[in-house]
């Protein structure tokens, strides 16, 4: 679970920014009803104006681990979740019943100040089915951290599987991420440390749901049990220690140079990624935020 509440502090992004696009990515619909996520989103809506703020839904097994909520369905709730938040936030009278979620919501008033549009909706998936659900009912897909190029073309695979041309949806890739201006190794200690804490999180709270996203990464679960055991007795320190160069190869990394960094997002994009999501670590990272920014980005806008 997250120290803060990704809701309350995406709205005061929002509000201290003024170009900046703020996203939720991802929170849970078993973390707070739909209702109530549709109208956290109307907050942040209201305070980045027109266009600005994305909202993202995802299971979150590490959530439900650390609630301690006990549920084997997720597809239907899922769809729930998305129908229920685009219902009210049309801001039309809005009744629904679900197996999960169920709601009825009156009209926004005619005068009623605030934003009535429903913002870009992405679903974030890991395994085949909700990556086929997030094909059909979402705008864009988020894939989970430890993407690397081959997930992302085993992603596309399932998009199409749904009926879906990939060209149609966003698909945004979180991919650790680190960079050092010059030295190539100091560019990846953050992507090292990260990834040790991810892939504890592999082997400790989503072993099956994961196991593409680690074949694709040709990792064996074993492998990722001294990096497990070292986080829970040590902490990420200790799990960074237990990620060797091979391994952290085989994450597929957005780190080094900027020159490694511009390389490694070509191929995710050739691989059929639309955006990534930075999972950014490390030493000084404003600095590194300014390294991508004046190193790294231009060469994509340009």
């Amino acid at each position: 679970m997250e120290a803060r509440s990704s809701t309350v502090v995406s709205a005061l992004i929002a509000h201290e920014t003024e170009q900046l696009t703020v996203g939720w990515g991802i929170i849970s619909p078993f973390t707070r009803h739909p209702v109530q996520v549709a109208m956290d989103a109307r907050v942040v809506q209201e305070a980045a104006g027109p266009d600005r703020f994305l909202l993202g839904f995802g299971t979150s097994k590490i959530f439900l681990n650390n609630a301690r909520i006990a549920t084997k369905k997720t597809l239907g709730p899922m769809r729930e979740a998305v129908e229920i938040v685009r219902g009210v936030l049309g801001g039309e009278a809005f009744d629904y019943e679900g197996e999960t979620f169920s709601a009825s919501v009156p009209a926004l008033a005619p005068e009623a100040e605030g934003p009535r549009g429903v913002p870009s909706l992405y679903v974030a998936a890991t395994a085949p089915k909700m990556q086929m659900l997030a094909a059909e009912i979402a705008d864009g897909l988020l894939t989970p951290s430890i993407t690397t190029p081959d997930y992302v073309r085993w992603t596309i695979g399932n998009v199409r599987e749904a009926g879906r041309d990939p060209e149609t949806i966003d698909i945004g890739c979180t991919v650790i991420a680190s960079i050092h201006e010059s030295d190539r190794d100091a560019g990846r200690e953050g992507a090292r440390e990260i990834g040790g804490m991810y892939l504890a999180n592999k082997f400790q709270n989503i072993k099956g749901a994961a196991d593409a996203l680690l074949e694709s990464a040709e990792i064996e679960m074993d492998e990722l049990a001294p990096v497990a055991e070292a986080m829970e007795h040590g902490g990420r320190l200790a799990a960074k220690g237990q990620v060797s160069d091979t391994l952290l190869d085989r994450c597929r990394p957005i780190a080094g140079t900027p020159e490694d960094c511009i390389a490694a997002i070509e191929e995710y994009r050739e691989a059929g990624c639309t955006h990534v999501m930075l999972e950014l670590w490390g030493a000084d990272r404003h600095e590194q935020i300014r390294l991508f920014g004046e190193k790294v980005l231009p060469h994509f806008r340009g």
